[in-house]
């Protein structure tokens, strides 16, 4: 076996599988790169090779498009119900959040840098960050931050815990963040701001 050979195909192999490729021929996929490899003439023009591209490429695009959209209504129908809980105040944005423990101190405004502790979690409660369990408070600029927490954050003085549940559109939008954070995803925020800097 030809190592690197085979783990190119590896790294080939996980990019189709993360782009969920359905109705994928290994056996054709390697004709081809041997085709072209060896000088031969490919089976497919370019220009049929182009609008087979094309085509998976709309195809993608509409399984991708169909999934937000149904991750999005989850998210929609989560902060509505959540609106409706007991402590729980909502915004002129949409921004959703209870207070869990009044702050006496100094409240931030949107270009002030902050220390904050904080848990951030999806709304079936995977947590994706948490600077607790790193041991270490995080500190940001205000202005730097998803729009979600630079407008929560300033309604805090310091000392003050809150939790924050934000739409979609005030977090990371129709792109998500990474591999933890989906696209469309309302996001829930424990938010503990200890100094105003």
């Amino acid at each position: 076996m030809n190592k690197l050979s085979y783990a190119l195909g590896m790294n080939i192999g996980r990019q189709f599988s993360e782009m969920g490729v359905e109705n994928f021929s290994a056996t054709d996929f390697a004709q081809a790169v041997a085709d072209v490899l060896e000088g031969k003439t490919p089976a497919l023009t370019p220009a049929e090779a182009q609008q087979q591209l094309e085509l998976f490429i709309k195809e993608q695009e509409a399984r991708e498009a169909k999934k937000g959209e149904a991750a999005r209504k989850v998210g929609e129908d989560f902060l509505a119900e959540n609106a409706k809980r007991e402590g729980v105040k909502v915004t002129e944005s949409g921004l959703q959040y209870m207070v869990l423990e009044a702050g006496l101190g100094k409240h931030p405004s949107a270009t002030d840098n902050v220390k904050c502790h904080y848990e951030g979690r999806l709304i079936d409660g995977t947590v994706f960050d948490s600077s607790y369990r790193r041991g270490e408070p995080a500190t940001f600029p205000l202005n730097g931050v998803i729009s979600g927490w630079t407008e929560g954050l300033q309604l805090m003085g310091e000392g003050a815990k809150f939790r924050f549940f934000i739409p979609y559109n005030l977090a990371y939008g129709s792109r998500g963040a990474g591999a933890s954070i989906p696209p469309y995803a309302a996001l829930i925020f424990d938010v503990e701001l200890i100094q105003v800097l």
